[in-house]
């Protein structure tokens, strides 16, 4: 019960950081964008980095509760993991620095999750 729990808690916090700084990249004004995005392909990769995580988000919540108590998941994603984000990540980071480092761990934690389905 705990590894789900761990394994859950891992997927869902970084899935759902680097869908909401994806978010919060694409919503800057042109000007405010950092430089490495103000090219046409480089939004279109957040833009799929951010369908990616969100996907991957899907998962880990599918994961949760077929695994956890319901109301573990359902807690989790409208308080635990935006806090995580907004109040950990995005202030001591920002939303480019959490973007890059969130993804890579969205796809390790998705192969945690393929690797521990029910």
């Amino acid at each position: 019960m705990n590894e789900a729990l761990y394994i859950f808690l891992a997927a869902g916090a970084v899935s759902m950081a680097a869908a909401l700084s994806a978010s919060a990249l694409n919503k800057l004004a042109e000007e405010a964008r950092p430089t490495w995005m103000r090219s046409k392909n480089a939004q279109v990769s957040v833009v799929l980095g951010g369908n990616f995580a969100a996907l991957s988000l899907v998962g880990a919540m599918a994961y949760g509760f077929l695994t956890l108590h319901w109301s573990i998941p359902l807690s989790c994603m409208f308080i635990t993991f935006p806090i995580v984000h907004i109040l950990v990540l995005q202030r001591i980071l920002g939303d480019a620095k959490t973007l890059v480092l969130t993804l890579p761990l969205t796809l390790v934690a998705d192969i945690y999750l393929y690797l521990n389905w029910p």
